[in-house]
């Protein structure tokens, strides 16, 4: 059975990529492109893993991670903020709103897979 993994992004490049490494290594991948619609189709989906940027029109993704932590049957669902904020204190500020790890954009193709598949059940 295919893993689910709902990708929150807005930047075109930026979901082409996440998708194609996603679906070569036989996820199945749904997309939202706003914060708002992301927190609606977690909860429908139930996905297996979010994928989260953090600039994201109509909810910023600290917000998303909060909404989405705020459902009982999304509390233990790994959400991976995926993020070009690497300021000092951004890991810090992603996780402390309900992100379970940070991924500094951009992404590295080589390595993207096994740092999301670590909180995916085997």
């Amino acid at each position: 059975m295919k893993n689910t993994v709902l990708v929150i992004e807005d930047n075109e490049q930026n979901l082409y990529l996440v998708r194609f490494l996603l679906e070569k290594h036989g996820f199945s991948v749904q997309e939202a492109r706003d914060g708002r619609l992301g927190v609606t189709l977690a909860s429908e989906l139930q996905p297996d893993l979010i994928l989260l940027d953090i600039q994201l029109p109509m909810l910023d993704g600290y917000a998303v991670a909060e909404e989405i932590r705020r459902d009982p049957a999304l509390r233990d669902t790994p959400i991976i903020a995926v993020t070009s904020y690497a300021m000092v204190g951004d890991r810090e500020k992603a996780l402390a709103s309900g992100a379970t790890d940070y991924i500094e954009k951009p992404i590295n193709p080589g390595t993207f897979i096994d740092q999301i598949a670590k909180h995916l059940p085997r």
